[in-house]
């Protein structure tokens, strides 16, 4: 294990639809690596908070209802980059969005991330987390939640021990407005057409690797692991 908490792992992009377990396998990616993980929707919170430069004026251009330039998020994914926890790696949670800003991540840490002598290790493996659209679904619908304790369970494949009733606590479950079947099948739409653009940039590149997310967690995890591990010792024998 001291093995892989050492190793360089290099960028790691999971790309999949709501649903998919892309939470799940990040945080089990963090744990098995030791590597963070980078999300653009809590670098925007933290600049804005703390009032950084870029936070006051994303904070300005988010109070017209405007959405935060590409030039500005890759600013603050940039500046969150350079930190020293990062420098074996990191998975990228919510980035790139666009093509463009895959473009801008390949050119940055090409040009940045690690010095010359590493090059190889330069450019992330992009997940891909394919799940059949009935099986998102099922997971997404059926969702509830526990409105006082916050557990979450899902009708279909982790339910209460006793129907709409939190284990915990007792309280009657809730369904939120973001799990009706209709407001899903919207998201699901949404994604598709934000997302194609950039897999299609990192097939392109070829460097777009899929997965079947259909599976149970543990043998998913299983297969992000290996490939994600395959990655970068073929990058280490670039180097």
């Amino acid at each position: 294990m001291a093995e892989v908490i050492s190793r360089n792992i290099g960028p790691v992009i999971l790309l999949g639809p709501p649903g998919a377990g892309k939470g799940t396998q990040a945080k089990r990616i963090a744990e098995r690596y030791g590597i963070p993980q980078v999300s653009t929707g809590d670098i925007l919170r933290e600049n804005v908070q703390r009032g950084t430069e870029l936070g006051v004026q994303a904070r300005s251009i988010m109070a017209r209802g405007d959405l935060v330039p590409d030039y500005l998020v890759c600013d603050m994914v940039a500046l969150r980059l350079r930190n020293a926890d990062c420098q074996r790696g990191f998975i990228l949670d919510g980035f790139p969005r666009t093509a463009a800003q895959a473009g801008w991540l390949d050119a940055f840490l090409e040009n940045e991330f690690f010095d010359n002598s590493h090059r190889g290790k330069c450019l992330p493996i992009v997940i891909r987390m394919d799940v059949d659209y009935n099986q998102l679904l099922l997971r997404l619908t059926g969702r509830r939640s526990c409105p006082t304790c916050g557990r979450i369970y899902n009708v279909h494949f982790q339910p209460p021990r006793v129907a709409n009733t939190c284990d915990v606590d007792g309280s009657q479950l809730v369904t939120r407005n973001d799990d009706r079947e209709d407001v899903i099948r919207e998201r699901l739409t949404a994604y598709e057409l934000q997302t194609r653009p950039v897999v299609e940039y990192y097939e392109q590149k070829g460097r777009l690797v899929p997965v079947n997310a259909d599976l149970p967690v543990d043998e998913v995890s299983e297969q992000v692991f290996r490939e994600i591990e395959s990655h970068s010792t073929a990058a280490a024998g670039r180097s």
